[in-house]
């Protein structure tokens, strides 16, 4: 039944059981409609996810004598839902026997070990903690409380007393409120949502717990808890800037830029106020929950080299769920000293505005603008609808409000009106802004300003150093989303199939976290890549998923990747009517009109396909347009494509010294994917004007290079133009494997012969099972084999790594 689920749905539920065959199996079968369709929130309690699982596990831990059941309770209260690593001190405080463990391990609950108690499994430490009475828990919890006094402890510390409570408590709140903080400036967003959800529980004021459960639901989303943020976000305050970070991710992104752009609006009006629980500001103002640079409130400065000043993310992420039952405490036992507690009032400032350790010697004195936070979201949900008119408006409304604009929101507004000067000064001081432990968001702004200028190292710069600090903020979200554009980075530099693994790892993370528009965006950039390596029936099985998704929530930019990936096979496959039909609505030109990451993409292969069909009149307006960007922005590979281009629209010799000065200005730049398709269209035009020579050279070379790019479909045209040269072409087979297959086919194959099934490796490369067989059959026929024996024998017998 799990295979029936919708792929995002389906890597969800395993996440939240844990990747445990029998809960996934009972969790289907209690899925809403809604639920299996992916419109609402998975249940996100362990007796909402596995009830009949959690009974039987229960029953297993309460058959074993009571001094085992204690130290079970002891050991899971340490790791669940929050891990505290406190178990051997607090039993050498309590001066507890460890020896009746060893019922447990005879029972294969559980064994003890220098490092603690390693129970069977998940859900078995779930039960041990689930069995306990309500007093038993409060009891191992102060108990562990009291033992935690450690340097960086202190969160823990008020997470046990929070759950160890017997009831409302104003001050255990403002403390559990205070370690929140903390461990969000710390990189713990987990720890802080669990904080939180507690402090929520034991609030005696409606209003303020309602606060305290969105600060949580922002939290639980940083953390990539996207099920829980979402059920949390229904019992909170209306938040816009909350709603439109999750319509940004999740929902429908016209509706996401309107209300980020009216959360900026009413963060401007209030002078940045922190009207958010806490007393911080927007929850979606920054991926980790911090005010952290006051210079990212703009793209214009030097690049931000300081250090991220965190430290990495504790072992606490691993405990993100906290037991529906154990949040009945009331009360709360006074057993730390002062300096431990946090502020008794519900108004202390922002993360931003202390001046304690967890901002870096950079960031002191920082004034974090939480309006121009959230308009650089805006600026995202414009990007995704594909209408870059959102990014002009976004523009006039910050300006009137008097909000510092992105440099990417003024460069993307600025190429709109056509003001490509502008556009490029904007874009380039963003794309300066990417040294190392930045503000996540900040540099994925670097990245895609580095990609509209077609400077991809920098983009692939920005993009992993955004991925690094995200992690090291525990921001597991903005980690996906930083890998989106890295995805550009390698397809642009012809690095097709580390960027479709690296793609395919960041399709499973956005869709464990609860990020669907993500995924969508992903699943275009796998359609891409399969359009470069010839795999036409991935890249249609891609396209097709991320047009039915992106046309249903307004995402115009995965769509038309999508449609690029289309036209682009049907490009090399020499269908050139129908690229010239599906590109040509891509390329549009001229102020106002497209977006701009997508015209630069498809215009030269829309020059390409129209010169194949002879209708020139559009194209070369489109060029026309290019080459103004490309000249102006000033880039090597940009402008190499606009001499290609020109050498396909110029008649016979005329073509020849263009088609040079698109070699030698490939030669400064990094797409070498591009360089080769250049070298294959001149050997091409060589051959008609008769310079034999030189066209078996530029074929030749071409020949080579799509073979080491794994694109055979290429490959194969440049075969076919030296046939018709007279000249010899390369042998299309070898006695390795790795350059007979396709890339997709090769990962396929080295799978099965590691012995995984059909639908295992469907499962691992996120593709159907009917896509595999058809991969496994064009194996088999390329290679000549008949059966998986075979294929294992030629995989072993080969030097394939």
């Amino acid at each position: 039944m799990i295979q029936a689920l919708p792929e995002g749905v389906r890597v969800r539920l395993l996440h939240s059981v844990y990747g445990d065959p029998r809960a996934a199996a009972e969790l289907v079968a209690l899925l809403s409609d809604r639920q299996s369709a992916g419109l609402d929130p998975l249940p996100t309690e362990p007796a909402s996810l596995a009830p009949q699982l959690l009974r039987a596990l229960r029953a297993e831990i309460r058959s074993l004598p009571d001094d085992t059941r204690l130290l079970l309770l002891l050991a899971a209260a340490d790791q669940y839902p929050v891990a505290t690593h406190a178990f051997s001190r607090a039993v050498t405080a309590a001066r507890l026997d460890t020896r009746p463990l060893e019922r447990a391990e005879t029972a294969g609950v559980a064994h003890f070990g220098t490092g603690g108690v390693v129970f069977r499994d998940t859900w078995t430490r779930i039960a041990a903690y689930e069995s306990g009475s309500p007093a038993d828990r409060r009891d191992v919890h102060r108990l562990l409380a009291r033992v935690l006094h450690g340097d960086g402890e202190s969160p823990r510390r008020s997470w046990h007393r929070g759950a160890g409570a017997l009831g409302p408590s104003a001050r255990l709140v403002a403390e559990l409120r205070g370690a929140a903080d903390k461990a969000r400036r710390t990189g713990q967003p987990a720890l802080a949502r669990a904080l939180l959800e507690r402090a929520a529980t034991l609030c005696p004021d409606p209003a303020e717990r309602s606060r305290l459960v969105t600060r949580a639901a922002t939290d639980a989303w940083q953390a990539g808890d996207g099920d829980r943020a979402r059920r949390l976000v229904a019992d909170g305050t209306a938040d816009d800037a909350l709603s439109g970070l999750l319509a940004l991710r999740s929902g429908n992104a016209t509706e996401a830029f309107d209300a980020l752009l009216g959360a900026v609006a009413h963060r401007a009006r209030t002078g940045g106020r922190n009207d958010s629980p806490d007393g911080e500001g927007a929850p979606g103002d920054f991926p980790d929950g911090e005010g952290r640079r006051s210079d990212s409130r703009d793209g214009e400065g030097t690049p931000g080299d300081s250090s991220c000043g965190e430290g990495t993310r504790s072992d606490s992420s691993d405990g993100e769920r906290a037991p529906s039952d154990s949040r009945d405490a009331e009360g709360t036992p006074s057993d730390s000293s002062d300096e431990e507690r946090a502020p008794s009032d519900s108004s202390g400032g922002a993360p931003g505005d202390s001046s304690d350790g967890g901002v870096t010697s950079g960031d002191r004195g920082a004034s974090f603008d939480p309006a121009a936070h959230l308009l650089a979201s805006a600026t995202e949900a414009a990007i995704y609808t594909g209408d870059l008119r959102r990014c002009r408006e976004a523009a006039r409304v910050a300006e009137r409000l008097g909000v510092a604009s992105p440099g990417t929101l003024g460069g993307l507004a600025a190429a709109f009106e056509g003001r490509y000067e502008d556009a490029r000064d904007l874009l380039q001081a963003a794309a300066g802004r990417c040294g190392p432990g930045g503000d996540p968001t900040l540099l994925v702004h670097a990245g895609i300003a580095a990609l509209m200028l077609g400077d991809h190292t920098r983009a692939a710069t920005a993009t992993l150093r955004a991925a690094a600090s995200a992690r090291a903020r525990g921001a597991t979200g903005v980690q996906a989303q930083a890998m989106e554009f890295r995805a550009y980075a390698d397809f642009w530099t012809g690095r097709p199939q580390a960027g479709r693994a690296a793609a395919t790892e960041a399709l499973h993370q956005a869709y464990a976290t609860g990020q669907d528009n993500g995924a969508c965006h992903l699943q275009a950039a796998l359609a891409m890549f399969a359009a470069i390596t010839g795999d036409a029936d991935v890249c249609r099985e891609r396209a097709a998923a991320a047009r039915s998704y992106a046309l249903a929530r307004g995402l115009g930019l995965p769509a038309a990747l999508a449609q690029w990936a289309l036209a682009f096979l049907d490009l090399t496959d020499g269908r050139f009517a129908g690229a010239a039909a599906r590109l040509r609505a891509l390329a549009g030109f001229g102020p106002g009109h497209g977006h701009r990451a997508i015209r630069h993409l498809a215009t030269p292969h829309y020059v390409e396909a129209a010169v194949r069909t002879g209708d020139t009149r559009i194209a070369r307006a489109a060029h026309a347009d290019y080459h103004r960007w490309a000249t102006v922005v000033r880039s090597p590979d940009d402008l190499a494509l606009s001499a290609r281009c020109r050498a396909l629209l110029a008649p016979g010799e005329e073509a020849v010294e263009h088609y040079r000065t698109a070699l030698a200005l490939h030669a400064r730049g990094t797409r070498d994917f591009e360089r080769a398709r250049t070298e294959l269209l001149f050997g091409s035009a060589l051959r008609r004007l008769r310079h034999r020579t030189e066209a078996r050279d530029r074929l030749y070379s071409a020949l080579e290079a799509f073979d080491h790019f794994g694109a055979p479909h290429c490959a194969a045209r440049a075969r076919a133009e030296l046939r018709a040269l007279g000249a010899p072409a390369a042998p299309t087979h070898s006695a390795d494997p790795a350059t007979r297959l396709t890339a997709q086919q090769l990962l396929v194959a080295r799978m099965v012969a590691e012995g995984a099934t059909n639908r295992e490796i469907a499962a691992r490369l996120a593709l159907s099972p009917r896509t595999i067989d058809h991969h496994l059959r064009g194996v088999f026929t390329r290679l000549g084999i008949r059966s998986r024996i075979d294929l294992v024998r030629l995989i072993a017998g080969s030097e394939v790594p």
